[in-house]
C-alpha cells in the first residue's frame, strides 16, 4: 500500500513539472486576425495603423484578375513584381495568403519569349497588363532585376508557409528555369558579361516610335540614372536567383545539381567586390553608365535586401551611409527588417516609427505599411521558419525591459501565439493540429535554458556581426503551450 501512495505521488509530481514547461491550449480563436501588443505603445500604434492601411489595399477577389492587394502607384489598381516581392511576407502576416497565391501565379505564368523572358513588370485588376507599363510585347517597361526578386520572394513564400506549391507546381518551376537560363543568356547577364552589355539591349531598331525607349530591360531598380548600362542591385538580384535557385533544386531532391548554381552565384559575389567596391570613399559603387563612369546612388538597399554581402565592415559602411541620408519611403520601407537582421536595433525601432509617422511624406504608398508589419514581425520579434525542417524560430531584438506579443501569427500552416519578455524569456503556443521545432533564440551567451523546472540543453553561435546568439531547440506538439528562460 505504502508503494503504491509514494508511486501516486511520483505520478503526480511528474506531471505538475510537466505542466509548468509544457501547458495545453484548448483556446483557439475563432476569427484568426493578427495582433500586436507591446509595451511600447508607439511600436503598438505603429503596427495597429500598418495592418489598417495595407488590408485596406486588399481587392476584391471576384475582380477578374482573382485575389489581389495593390503594389504599386496607389490609383492604378494594380500590382508590380518588385512590390508585391517586398509585401508578401507583410501580406501573409496578415493573411492574405490566397492573393499571394494568385499574384505570384500571374507573374510565373505570363513569361513569354516573345517578352525575351520577361513577364507582364505589373497586371491591373481587370487582369491586364498595366497600359502604365506595356504597349505590347516589343514595347514595354521591364526592370531586370524582377524575374529574380519573384524567384527570391516565391522562396521566402514557401518558407514562410510550408506551401509546396512554390517549389512543385509547373508553372513556377519553369519560370524559375527560364529565368535562371534563357533568361541571363538573351539579356547578357552573365557574370563575365555585365561590363560589356549594350544599354539598350534588345530593342527592336526597325520600330521608329515607342512608348517606352529605354524601359525594356532596365538594368538597375533605379530609374533616373541617364545611360545607366549596370548596377549592383541588379548583381545582387541574379545573385541571389542563383542561390534560391540552388534552393529550390535542393529542397526537390536535385542536391547535386544545386551545386553549380551556388557556384555560379559565388562568381557574381566575387565580381562585386572585385569591381564595384571603391576602397578610397571605403563603399560601393551603385551603377556604371554606357561611358564606363562608375557612380553611387540609392542602390545599396538592394545589397543589403539581396544578402549578398558577406563582409562585417563592408556591411557596416553600407548601412552607415543609407542611415545617414533621407530616402524615399519605398527605399526606407526597406530599412526597418533589414536593420533588425543586421544588428542595428535602434535605428531599425527610428524607421519603424518614421515609416509610420502621420508627418512622412507618401506612407501611403502600399510598400511602406507592409515594410512596417514585415519589420515588427520579422525583424523585432525574429520570426523566421524553415519549411523544409518545420522549425519557427525566434528571437526579440528589443531592450530589455520591453514585452512584446504576437497573437494569431500566421505561420507554417500554423497560428502561433509568441511572447517576449525582455531577452531572457519566451513563450509561445502552438494553435494547430501539427507538430513543429521551436528554435528559441536569444541574444548574448547564456549557460543554461530552463522550461519550467526542466533544464534543457543550450546552443551557442555567432550571427554576421560577430554577436552571441543562445538558442534552445523545444518540440511543440499540437496545442503546446511553451515558455523558455535563459540564464
Amino acid at each position: 500500500m505504502k508503494r503504491k501512495i509514494l508511486l501516486f505521488i511520483s505520478i503526480v509530481l511528474s506531471v505538475l513539472i510537466n505542466i509548468s514547461c509544457h501547458v495545453r491550449n484548448d483556446e483557439i480563436s475563432d476569427k484568426h486576425e493578427i495582433h500586436f501588443i507591446s509595451s511600447d505603445k508607439e511600436l503598438e500604434n505603429a503596427f495597429n495603423w500598418a495592418k489598417q492601411q495595407a488590408l485596406s489595399y486588399r481587392g476584391d477577389s471576384l475582380d477578374p484578375v482573382g485575389p489581389w492587394y495593390e503594389a504599386a502607384l496607389p490609383g492604378r489598381y494594380a500590382f508590380c513584381m518588385r512590390d508585391v516581392s517586398h509585401q508578401c511576407i507583410g501580406a501573409e502576416i496578415l493573411g492574405l495568403d490566397k492573393e499571394n497565391e494568385n499574384m505570384m501565379t500571374k507573374f510565373a505564368a505570363n513569361i513569354s519569349e516573345s517578352k525575351k523572358w520577361c513577364s507582364y513588370w505589373e497586371i491591373d485588376k481587370w487582369n491586364k497588363p498595366a497600359p502604365a507599363d506595356y504597349a505590347n510585347d516589343n514595347d514595354f517597361w521591364y526592370n531586370l532585376n524582377a524575374n529574380f526578386d519573384v524567384m527570391y520572394a516565391c522562396w521566402r513564400l514557401y518558407n514562410w508557409t510550408g506551401n509546396k506549391m512554390y517549389i512543385r507546381e509547373p508553372v513556377f518551376v519553369n519560370f524559375y528555369k527560364k529565368s535562371i537560363n534563357e533568361y541571363i543568356k538573351i539579356w547578357k547577364l552573365g557574370p563575365d558579361s555585365l561590363l560589356f552589355r549594350s544599354e539598350n539591349l534588345n530593342v527592336d531598331p526597325s520600330v521608329t516610335e515607342r512608348k517606352f525607349k529605354h524601359g525594356c530591360g532596365l538594368a538597375s531598380y533605379v530609374e533616373n540614372v541617364p545611360e545607366l548600362a549596370m548596377s549592383t542591385d541588379l548583381i545582387a538580384a541574379i545573385y541571389q536567383g542563383h542561390i534560391t535557385y540552388s534552393k529550390f533544386l535542393e529542397v526537390t531532391g536535385r542536391a547535386e545539381e544545386s551545386v553549380k548554381y551556388s557556384q555560379i552565384a559565388e562568381k557574381y559575389f566575387q565580381f562585386l567586390n572585385e569591381t564595384w567596391w571603391d576602397s578610397t570613399a571605403n563603399l560601393y559603387n551603385t551603377y556604371c553608365t554606357s561611358d564606363g563612369s562608375f557612380g553611387k546612388g540609392e542602390g545599396e538597399t538592394f545589397l543589403l535586401w539581396f544578402d549578398i554581402l558577406k563582409d562585417k565592415e563592408k556591411i557596416n559602411r553600407t548601412i552607415e551611409h543609407l542611415t545617414s541620408k533621407t530616402w524615399n519611403v519605398e527605399n526606407s520601407s526597406y530599412l526597418p527588417y533589414l536593420l533588425y537582421i543586421n544588428g542595428y536595433w535602434g535605428k531599425a525601432y527610428e524607421y519603424l516609427l518614421y515609416c509610420s509617422n502621420p508627418a512622412t511624406e507618401r506612407r501611403e504608398y502600399p510598400e511602406v505599411s507592409y515594410g512596417v508589419i514585415d519589420g515588427i514581425v520579422q525583424g523585432l520579434m525574429g520570426v523566421n521558419p524553415d519549411a523544409a525542417n518545420q522549425i519557427i524560430s525566434t528571437l526579440h531584438r528589443a531592450n530589455k525591459q520591453s514585452t512584446s506579443r504576437l497573437k494569431n501569427l500566421p505561420v507554417l500552416g500554423a497560428f502561433i501565439d509568441i511572447i517576449h519578455e525582455g531577452n531572457t524569456k519566451s513563450s509561445i503556443t502552438n494553435n494547430s493540429e501539427k507538430e513543429y521545432t521551436w528554435r528559441a533564440m536569444f541574444a548574448g551567451s547564456y549557460q543554461n535554458a530552463r522550461c519550467g523546472n526542466k533544464l534543457l540543453p543550450v546552443n551557442t553561435e555567432k550571427n554576421l556581426q560577430g554577436d552571441d546568439v543562445t538558442y534552445v531547440d523545444y518540440l511543440l506538439s499540437p496545442g503546446d503551450h511553451v515558455e523558455i528562460t535563459v540564464y
